[in-house]
């Protein structure tokens, strides 16, 4: 076997929040780093490159130059994503790959958000945006997320759209949108059990099925079948950070003992516009991503330990468990964290919480543990394979380029414009805070195999509670267009 001195490993991880007092997420990100780099001179001397997870809440142009300053590194590169849950493991692959190649030797990856704090008040003086350099280079896909057609009708929310997703998952199943909440209700109670003994969860307690599923005043309903208590919370105040070296590297700063390996990963995308997907039930880059990701690594997933499935919405687990072959009830769970829901959902750097608590966990354990991770719309996919000891031949990127070719060939358009009958594909209902429906959209199929996004006729809104046009004949009139309940 050739020298192990390429194996990229994770060697150190760090995790921040803050409850009370007001903070900018570089703070957050900046206190996750020295956790992660705390007492490791040699470590933080050796950092090549600052990879920084796209930030929603304030920050300057250059967020990576300004936490790389902030700890006193003077990294070779420092780069910023676009949007996108996918990144933070997506940056995890990206550096194994270079460490592999030998093009770098130590990479820090950070994010953080500071939602909560950005809506508690006035900021700390050294709260907001800082730094007057050039600007960090952005890494990433920065395509609009949805068509003309789609923010037409209102499709732009991620709860909106994810709950078309859980439509068609609902209308498969048989299930009403109320029976299909009870079941959502006893998939995710199981996160929040995880999440009450995380020290970094937002929500750190345990919640029966009921609690999750029952509308009440505490847990209104938001678009079908979605209640507040199964959208992710954003309004949070997180950050994490991970360490990822060469085996060499680490062995020189005196870290390798406890080191995490980089098995496998792969990314893979859906079809970009929501509703130009063929079936909006179905997520196949997922299940391309995570099935490469495997097969790299030569292993299957009952040889897997522990799995964290992105859950930015229950569909996406349920996704995501289909793709893995995984029951919802899997006795090595879904999650290490808790889920976004549950644990929190830092915008777009989830992701790198569930890597870091991922990576102790089998430092501590032993075993491997996979951590799938997805942007926008279930619409970019990436996924990585860790282990507590080294991989048989070494780090793999898993190959989705046919899988690739195959889901942008299946794009079917998008019409902006469209009267007559038409199916329903996929559908919601979208509530108030007061619980006054306020918009019920769809996804319809036009006879030519086109797909129109909708809305419904406002005086038809009350009728619309509680129902699941999937497979429903609507009529379509006017543009923007909008519908009418047919049969």
């Amino acid at each position: 076997m050739p020298s192990d001195d390429r194996l990229p490993v994770v060697v150190a991880t760090g995790q921040s929040i803050e409850r009370h007092g007001t903070v900018s997420a570089l703070d957050l990100a900046e206190r996750a780093a020295r956790s992660a780099l705390d007492g490791q001179g040699r470590l933080r001397a050796a950092v090549e490159r600052v990879s920084v997870v796209n930030i929603v809440s304030p920050v300057g142009p250059a967020p990576a130059a300004d936490l790389a300053r902030r700890l006193g590194l003077t990294p070779r590169a420092t780069e910023v994503t676009t949007v996108g849950g996918n990144s933070p493991q997506w940056l995890v692959n990206r550096a194994a790959a270079a460490i592999t190649a030998g093009e770098v030797d130590v990479v820090l990856i950070a994010g953080a958000e500071a939602q909560r704090s950005a809506h508690a008040g006035p900021p700390d003086p050294g709260a907001g945006p800082e730094g007057a350099g050039a600007p960090d280079p952005v890494l990433g896909d920065d395509r609009a997320p949805v068509s003309a057609a789609e923010f037409r009708a209102g499709l732009i929310a991620p709860v909106h759209i994810y709950a078309l997703f859980e439509s068609v998952l609902a209308h498969r199943a048989g299930r009403s949108f109320a029976e299909h909440r009870a079941r959502l209700g006893r998939l995710m109670a199981p996160f929040t059990e995880v999440a009450a003994t995380h020290p970094y969860a937002w929500f750190p307690e345990s919640r029966t099925p009921a609690e999750l599923s029952d509308i009440t005043a505490d847990n209104r309903l938001v678009a079908e079948p979605y209640p507040k208590s199964m959208c992710a919370m954003f309004g949070v105040d997180q950050g994490a950070a991970v360490v990822v070296t060469s085996l060499a590297a680490a062995r020189r700063a005196g870290v390798d003992d406890g080191a995490v390996f980089c098995w496998s990963g792969a990314e893979c995308t859906d079809v970009w516009f929501p509703a130009a997907r063929p079936d909006p039930g179905t997520a196949p880059a997922l299940r391309a991503a995570a099935t490469a990701t495997l097969e790299a690594a030569g292993t299957g997933v009952d040889d897997v330990g522990a799995f964290d499935l992105y859950s930015c919405f229950p569909c996406a687990v349920e996704l995501a468990a289909d793709a893995l072959g995984l029951a919802g009830d899997d006795g090595r769970g879904l999650t290490v964290t808790g889920g976004l829901p549950y644990f929190g959902g830092p915008g777009n750097n989830y992701s790198l919480h569930a890597v870091a608590t991922m990576v102790e966990r089998l430092r501590h354990r032993g075993g491997t543990g996979l951590v799938t991770a997805l942007g926008w719309y279930l619409t970019k996919h990436a996924a990585g394979l860790y282990g507590a000891d080294p991989p048989a031949e070494g780090w793999r990127p898993g190959d989705t380029a046919t899988a690739q070719a195959r889901i942008d060939d299946s794009a079917v358009g998008i019409a902006t414009e469209a009267t007559g009958p038409a199916v329903v594909v996929a559908s919601t209902v979208v509530s108030d805070r007061q619980g006054e429906i306020t918009a019920a959209p769809v996804i319809a199929r036009l006879d030519d195999g086109r797909h129109v996004p909708a809305v419904a006729a406002v005086d038809d809104l009350p009728s619309m509670a509680g129902r699941n046009l999937v497979g429903t004949t609507v009529d379509l009139e006017c543009t923007p267009v909008r519908y009418r309940v047919t049969g």
